[in-house]
């Protein structure tokens, strides 16, 4: 795992470009990782051994990350947000193990939790590479699908992806 000024790095990269370059499902992906990791960050218990026992407050931000990323894959009209979400599911996961059995290793359990934010800010940059092109090839891409009409959002015009 790279020390938490390199991934804060890369995150801020990541998520800079999404912002700037993404349609909405992508600056809103990027934006609950983003949000999500400085918020778990600030919710690792005070204890001098950390993820020693579950890490309560970093399992609500995870919770809360996978609702978001959940409600994303499900009105976005994009096929990034499926696998971020799964990646998700599987780091929150990692608490119940942790949960289950309190003597798994805290460095294991601490790098179950970490491992999956590097492939899953690896698909926001790729959706939002491919919302550039699609923009660029049809002139619009469309960010949510028709199913999304509930909500109030509107589907745009253009080829999805």
């Amino acid at each position: 795992m790279l020390p938490a000024p390199a991934y804060y790095t890369i995150l801020a990269l990541c998520w800079g470009y999404a912002l700037l370059r993404g349609g909405p499902p992508e600056r809103i992906g990027a934006s609950i990782i983003g949000i999500g990791s400085i918020l778990s960050a600030l919710a690792l218990s005070g204890s001098t051994v950390r993820f020693g026992s579950v890490e309560v407050g970093v399992f609500y931000v995870d919770v809360a990350a996978l609702l978001g990323f959940l409600a994303l894959a499900l009105y976005a009209e994009r096929y990034w947000p499926l696998w971020v979400t799964a990646l998700q599911a599987i780091g929150t996961a990692g608490h119940a193990v942790k949960y289950v059995d309190s003597h798994v290793v805290r460095l294991i359990y601490a790098f179950a939790l970490a491992l999956w934010a590097y492939p899953m800010l690896f698909l926001i940059v790729l959706g939002t590479w491919r919302h550039q092109k699609r923009v660029a090839q049809f002139g619009a891409d469309r960010s949510w699908s028709s199913f999304s009409g509930r909500l109030g959002l509107k589907p745009g015009p253009g080829p999805t992806g």
